[in-house]
């Protein structure tokens, strides 16, 4: 699944927690962040923490996996 903005991050993060059958604050607990995080998080908010939205992940499973572009290498040797 291709995630493109926070909204879509957000959808996949409460689609995992509800079909693990946890509530928004027991995920809190499990991952140390607080409730208001989790709220904002689903809801897609842009300004989440990074380090925060990357252990909810973890915890629920999501795996993330970055790429790098296509023509990185070509372009840090300068041509």
């Amino acid at each position: 699944m291709k995630i493109e903005s926070a909204s879509e991050f957000g959808t996949l993060v409460k689609k995992v927690r509800n079909t693990q059958k946890l509530t928004q604050s027991e995920l809190a607990g499990a991952c140390g962040v607080g409730l208001r995080f989790i709220v904002d998080l689903e809801k897609g908010k842009p300004t989440c923490e990074i380090e925060k939205a990357l252990i909810v992940a973890n915890m629920l499973g999501i795996k993330l996996i970055a790429q790098e572009p296509p023509d990185l290498n070509r372009a840090s040797h300068g041509g």
